[in-house]
């Protein structure tokens, strides 16, 4: 089946997914909701002029519409290593959540407290992990979570002379901050 066949039906289950109709959406993008319903039938040609609206207002991007359903599901991205962490990729760099393995490694100098955007979400699978939000420190063990507010000061260390690793869930503006080297 032609990929562009895919097109309409993935364009209609994203504005569904919102819980919005033909009109909700085609206002938003300022086209008719026939124009839209002819898309989503596969009835009316996509072109750019018509998809680049549509797709900033449901927040996806024009790759979403067109990527194979059998794409392979396995994440290839290189780890980076930095200041005494090692930082494994779990999701693909266009994924909305990102997710990652992260081994804060003994010894590695304190780094500073961290003020961003955004929730963070960690699962410590082995070691102790220090955490300092605020003017607060915990220490979390093996199989122990937490959940924060980022525009909270906070910093993270392995605790003790073994390597913590954590799994961590945040979005975007976090990636940034942990990812990539101050300028």
């Amino acid at each position: 089946m032609n990929e562009l066949e895919h097109l309409g039906p993935r364009l209609r289950a994203a504005r569904q997914e919102r819980g919005w109709t033909l009109d909700d959406l085609a206002g938003r993008a300022d086209m008719s909701s026939s124009t839209l319903s002819r898309l989503e039938s596969g009835k009316r040609q996509a072109s750019l002029e018509l998809l680049l609206p549509l797709t900033r207002q449901l927040g996806i991007r024009i790759d979403d519409l067109l990527d194979p359903p059998d794409r392979d599901p396995r994440v290839h991205r290189q780890a980076i290593r930095r200041e005494g962490l090692t930082i494994a990729p779990l999701t693909r760099e266009e994924s909305d959540v990102r997710a990652f393995k992260i081994t804060y490694h003994p010894g590695a100098p304190d780094r500073p407290l961290q003020i961003h955007e955004g929730h963070e979400w960690l699962y410590v699978l082995s070691g102790r992990l220090r955490l300092v939000l605020g003017d607060r420190e915990h220490v979390l063990e093996r199989g122990e979570a937490a959940e924060f507010d980022t525009t909270t000061p906070h910093s993270m260390r392995a605790e003790g002379t073994k390597p913590a690793e954590v799994i961590s869930l945040f979005n975007t503006a976090g990636e940034r901050l942990h990812l990539h080297a101050p300028e």
